[in-house]
């Protein structure tokens, strides 16, 4: 197989257990890069977090953001973009408040909370960025151009069960999946990094048996299951071992680059 894309998840994957990016990751995709292989990056997190971790690998391609929902190169331009409906925003705002859910909205690449906690402060330290406390009537005021919201759960078994009633209870209206445990990512419906990836292919003029994705998390199956060849990381959990081609050592072993050295590079 050739590959000409690779397109790698950063947390759990090609991130480390403590959200850095080892040397060995980035000399693996330095080496790739030296023999032509577009390297991007497809994630749940907002634009401003992932950016810099795509200025130290060098990518100079559209980044995947929001788990699809954006689509923007290093330098700013924005090939895609997909927001969630001002009305859903508002229904889902009073649905998750009445079940006393934590709930953090985006808009215009900004985080906002209704109040500053555990959740919130857990999640400044991973996107490695501040957000902006503005109560609930402020929440109420972020409707517009929202591309993602998030709902925080204290366990993996608890967001499983926040992903089912949020797909029974907005059915058609919005996407809810898990990435890591804790967090139920919410995006548009028809928004994912599969469909992220094939506009990204129709722009590089490439197929799908070009590309190789590798992930470890529930939003990480859609482009798992497009990508012409896909891994999975050793601590990726059963539902993404089960539908790739390969699995490879752990994001703390640095997997991504075994992947590349395995899988990628050519002599």
């Amino acid at each position: 197989m050739a590959i000409k894309l690779f397109v790698t998840d950063l947390d759990g994957t090609l991130l480390d257990p403590e959200h850095g990016l080892s040397e060995e990751n980035k000399k693996a995709i330095q080496l790739a890069t030296e023999q032509g292989i577009t390297v991007t990056i497809a994630t749940g997190r907002m634009y401003v977090s992932a950016l810099p971790y795509a200025k130290q690998l060098g990518v100079d391609v559209p980044i995947i953001t929001y788990n699809g929902a954006l689509i923007k190169s290093v330098e700013g331009e924005i090939l895609y973009e997909s927001y969630l409906d001002a009305k859903t925003v508002v229904d889902l705002l009073d649905y998750c408040l009445e079940k006393d859910w934590y709930i953090q909205t985006y808009q215009e690449d900004k985080l906002y909370f209704k109040e500053y906690g555990e959740k919130s402060r857990g999640y400044e330290a991973l996107a490695g960025l501040k957000g902006e406390v503005i109560g609930v009537e402020g929440l109420y005021t972020k409707t517009e151009k929202v591309p993602k919201m998030m709902v925080i759960t204290g366990s993996s078994s608890e967001s499983d069960r926040v992903v089912e009633e949020l797909q029974q209870k907005f059915a058609g209206r919005l996407f809810a999946v898990k990435s890591v445990d804790e967090y139920v990512e919410i995006i548009n419906v028809g928004v994912n990094k599969a469909t992220a990836i094939e506009m990204l292919l129709k722009k590089l003029g490439m197929n799908k048996d070009e590309v190789m994705a590798i992930g470890d998390s529930n939003n990480d199956l859609p482009m798992l299951k497009a990508a012409g060849h896909s891994v999975a990381m050793g601590n990726a959990n059963a539902a993404v071992k089960a539908v790739c081609d390969y699995v490879t050592t752990d994001c703390a072993s640095s997997g991504v680059a075994k992947a590349i050295y395995d899988y990628v590079l050519k002599g």
